[in-house]
């Protein structure tokens, strides 16, 4: 369901990883990083595996010494998506991984991540630029505010937004110098407002994709509410070309919830939304239940739907007529409505059953519309006009 208010996003450059186009009109692909030791190969792979399984779409791995390196080697061939390699503190490793490759012959690593902070200083990073441009693999600059110059925070006193972009273009602006424009930017920050100040002066600034992230968020649960509050917030103003949601622990719930994120933002919707009305004293039917029955339901499909179900009559009529396809109910009974119209009456004990019919009947009718918007969009990009979908 398309709605008048969705921001229109900052338009960025392409970029090539591998077989994925990060920035124009491309997906906002969705990242994660693995929390092992990249040398130890067997770890690192299952758990790259368990990421992929859950929809991971690009993955970075730590390369901090030489056996790292070699861990990249063997498992690119090994796996499905991009590999990034993360560098810190030693350009060696960079200059390393943009060498190497693995048994089948192809390069060891898809991206590589530098940190100007602390790569060591301008004629490594040339170094580094120059490599990666030879090898033609991208690179991303990684501004952080916990790592920034020394330089900038004697000018501006702390890890502002203006030192944190003023790093990042300057890099960029030597990079170009060199031939190399294969870049992609992120400016991380814990403190919310900072990132989303950093992200939206760069937008003003400059047309080079972004990755965008909350660093240091915390703990699955709070790590996932300011994760929201900061990547929303900055997806909403139309900047964003891929995310991570850091987490402590297991990365693998990173993957759902940076998906959960671009599905609330509108920036990204690859399987139904089902919302529903907050518990209150009106509710007069299993709210809960049903809800979790029609998720449950709803699990595995791919159509990008919206699904309202309302417990009772205040606001229920309205509400569900908002989605593409509702249910509003009271006393046991209610209505469901597709866009707005209402369709059926049912009884409370067979409103799963009935929606799940609804569902079926709603993916059958859109498919040939889908198809037939897409294919008009395409034709569109060929001769630069606009479809609004």
């Amino acid at each position: 369901m398309a709605y008048a208010t969705t921001v229109p996003r900052h338009k960025t450059r392409e970029v090539g990883i591998d077989d994925h186009v990060v920035g124009g009109d491309n997906p906002i692909w969705v990242q994660s990083m693995t929390t092992t030791n990249t040398h130890e190969v067997g770890p690192t792979l299952e758990q790259i595996r368990r990421l992929e399984e859950a929809g991971c779409e690009i993955i970075r791995v730590t390369v901090p010494k030489a056996e790292d390196v070699e861990g990249c080697r063997l498992l690119r061939d090994q796996i499905r998506i991009p590999l990034v390699a993360d560098i810190h503190y030693d350009y060696r490793m960079a200059l390393a991984c943009l060498e190497a490759r693995t048994p089948s012959g192809r390069r060891a690593v898809d991206k590589i991540r530098i940190n100007p902070g602390n790569i060591g200083g301008v004629e490594r990073f040339k170094e580094v630029v120059r490599k990666a441009r030879d090898a033609g693999v991208p690179m991303r600059i990684g501004v952080n505010s916990g790592s920034l110059e020394e330089d900038l925070i004697e000018k501006y006193g702390y890890p502002c937004p203006e030192a944190m972009v003023e790093s990042a273009l300057r890099h960029i602006e030597i990079a170009e110098s060199l031939g190399y424009d294969q870049i992609i930017v992120s400016l991380k920050a814990s403190h919310v407002p900072t990132a989303v100040a950093c992200y939206t002066l760069f937008a003003e600034k400059c047309d080079y994709p972004t990755h965008v992230g909350i660093t240091e968020a915390g703990s699955k649960e709070y790590g996932t509410i300011k994760s929201a509050a900061g990547i929303g917030a900055i997806l909403l103003r139309g900047i964003g070309d891929t995310i991570r949601v850091s987490l402590l622990g297991d990365p693998v719930p990173e993957v759902a919830a940076g998906f959960d994120i671009l599905r609330a933002c509108d920036r990204r919707v690859t399987r139904p939304e089902v919302v529903a009305c907050p518990t209150c004293g009106r509710l007069d039917i299993d709210l809960e239940r049903i809800v979790a029955e029609v998720e449950q339901r709803m699990k595995g499909l791919k159509q990008p739907l919206r699904i309202s179900i309302l417990g009772c009559l205040v606001n229920g009529f309205g509400e569900a007529k908002e989605a593409d396809l509702g249910i509003a109910a009271g006393s046991g009974k209610g209505i469901i409505f597709k866009r707005g119209v209402p369709i059926r009456h049912v009884r409370e004990s067979e409103m799963v059953e009935a929606l799940w019919e609804e569902v079926q009947r709603f993916d059958q009718e859109t498919q040939p519309l889908a198809s037939f918007v897409e294919k008009q969009k395409q034709k569109a990009q060929k001769s630069n006009l606009t479809v609004i979908g």
